[in-house]
Formats: structure tokens, sequence, C-alpha cells
């Protein structure tokens, strides 16, 4: 089996809190907490879980716009949480991200051409007519007028900020493209576009997707392994038909639950969770989810559960399904 592109081990994010004068530390968020995955060359993981699960920790830790507490992120066998300034730099053409408001990620004062083109300044030293021609094609594949790259963003609808951000993040032919909430604040019809834009721009570049979203019919459409992640913590990981056909763990079944189906037919019982998603500067003991899963046990309360592999790559972090 081939190497992965991306591979995370134990990774962790916890964030300081400071009181008082002289800023001592208190406590911790306690964001990101042992997460592991991969993804193999060219495929799709979707990370889905509740807000405020991590998600979007850890596609910013996976591109190093923050630092790790602890663990590896492995790109192409090369531990880039290890990495100094002058090799990241190198390293981020390789690794780009698509934001999740298109108006906010773009800067109102730079043209089209400006913001298109800026990478392709600081890493390929494009400029003059190349840059122009340049921008021109990429702004032509995501499905924009090359006539309009001296506009500026406000003078574009959100869906097509979207495919302006798309353009800057494949200008220098990435091999990974993080990918947080891409299509949240867009109107469904055009969130279709969007995501069958990614899938055509994946099979021409051969780009590998790590895709954040709490939508499940978005991460349907576009993975091909999905991660269930509850309040810092990784609970269920498979490929996409076996979470949506056999999921094992409560919390992914509670999700599924939710999700409407367009067919007045179609009936579905929903599973209720009581209470709210408790804090992550405290959690809770033993298994995280303990306090709002209906089948909880005292072995819950007192133990965390191991994300452990129960059937070919099925793995569920659940103490009920230890046989």
């Amino acid at each position: 089996m081939a190497a992965p592109l991306l591979e995370t081990r134990d990774l962790v994010k916890y964030f300081p809190l400071k009181s008082g004068i002289f800023r001592k530390i208190v406590g911790f968020v306690r964001a990101v907490d042992r997460v592991s995955f991969s993804i193999p060359k060219g495929r799709t993981l979707g990370i889905v879980g509740e807000s405020g699960c991590g998600k979007t920790t850890v596609a910013r830790l996976v591109l190093r716009l923050i630092e790790p507490s602890s663990g590896e992120i492995i790109f192409e066998g090369k531990d880039i949480a290890r990495l100094g300034k002058k090799d990241l730099r190198i390293l981020r053409r390789d690794l780009q991200m698509v934001f999740q408001d298109p108006q906010s990620s773009l800067n109102p004062r730079m043209t089209v051409k400006d913001i298109v083109g800026e990478p392709l300044m600081i890493h390929r030293g494009a400029k003059g007519a190349d840059l122009r021609g340049r921008v021109q094609n990429l702004l032509e594949k995501v499905g924009l007028n090359p006539d309009h790259m001296y506009r500026f963003p406000h003078e574009f609808s959100g869906g097509q900020r979207q495919r302006i951000g798309i353009a800057r993040a494949i200008a220098l032919n990435p091999k990974l493209l993080v990918l947080d909430e891409p299509t949240s604040s867009l109107d469904v019809s055009v969130q279709a576009q969007i995501l069958n834009l990614l899938r055509q721009l994946q099979s021409e570049m051969e780009l590998t997707f790590l895709f954040i979203s709490h939508d499940l019919a978005v991460i349907k459409h576009v993975s091909d392994h999905i991660a269930v992640m509850y309040l810092g913590k990784i609970v269920e990981r498979a490929r996409k038909q076996t979470i949506f056909e056999q999921p094992l763990h409560p919390y992914t079944q509670a999700l599924l639950s939710s999700v409407q189906v367009p067919d007045p037919e179609y009936k579905t019982e929903m599973i209720p969770l009581k209470g709210t998603v408790p804090s992550p500067i405290n959690p809770p003991s033993g298994c995280r989810f303990h306090t709002r899963c209906p089948f909880t046990s005292s072995i819950c309360k007192a133990t965390e559960p191991p994300l452990m592999e129960v059937g070919t790559g099925h793995f569920v972090a659940c103490h009920s399904l230890k046989t």
C-alpha cells in the first residue's frame, strides 16, 4: 500500500488561558487532543462535527498556521511540525487553503489580478505579461471571466468570490488543498456549483483534499473517507459508505439521524442528544461523549475509550462495542 500524502499522529493543540496582572496560565482550552488520520494522494478526507469540536483547528495545524502543542504532521514523509521558517516557506507551495468566508478572505483593496497573482509573484517570480496570462488562465479554469481581473472583490457575488479564492489556492499547483467550510456561506444552488468545480479540479490536477464541514450532505458528496469529531477527538473514522450505512458510534448515529431527506414518504427516527457540548476547558472524564450518550455505563465515565479498528478501515472509540 502506498504511503499517504498527509498523516497526523497524536496531534494536540492546547490554547493557554491567562489571568491576572502577570498573565499567569490558569488553564487550557483542549481544542485538539491526540488526533490521528491519513489521506492517500488524490483522495478526500472529510472531517465533520458540531461547531467547536476542533475541525478548523485541525485544518490550521495541518498548514502550520498555528503551532501544535505536540504530535506529528507528516507530509510526503517529512514531519512539517518540525520544519524551520525557510523550509516551511518552500513547503507552502504544496499546501494551500480555501477559507469559509470568501468576502473576508480577500483583500478589498486589491484587484482580482493582484489577489490571484500574489502567490505567483512571491513563489514563481512572475510579472508583467507572464503574470497576466497566468491569472487569465486561472480565472478561466474556475469559471470566471478573465476580463474581470481588474475588478475588486466587492463587485462579485459570494459564489464568484469563492471562485477567486479557489483560483488563488490552485495558482501554485499545490498537492494538498485544505477546505474549511468552503460552501457554508453560499446559497444551495451555488454550493452545488462550487462542489462540482472542486471535484473537477481535483480530477484534473490530482489534488488531495482535507474537507472540513458540519454539513453531512456536503461531506457525503465530496469525501472518500470521513472522520467524525467530538470535543477535540475523532470518535469514528471509516470509508464514506461505511459511515453512512453502518455508523457505530452513538454520536455518529445521532448526527446522521438529523439529516433531512427531501422525500415526504421517507420516515426516519431522530436520535435526540440531551444537554449541550461540554466545555473544552474542562472536558468530562472518561469518554467525552458520556454526558450526552444514551448508552453510558460506569466504564464510560471512568476510562477514555481508544480509537480501535472494529472492521477493515473502520475505527471507533466506544466502550459499548467491546466484546
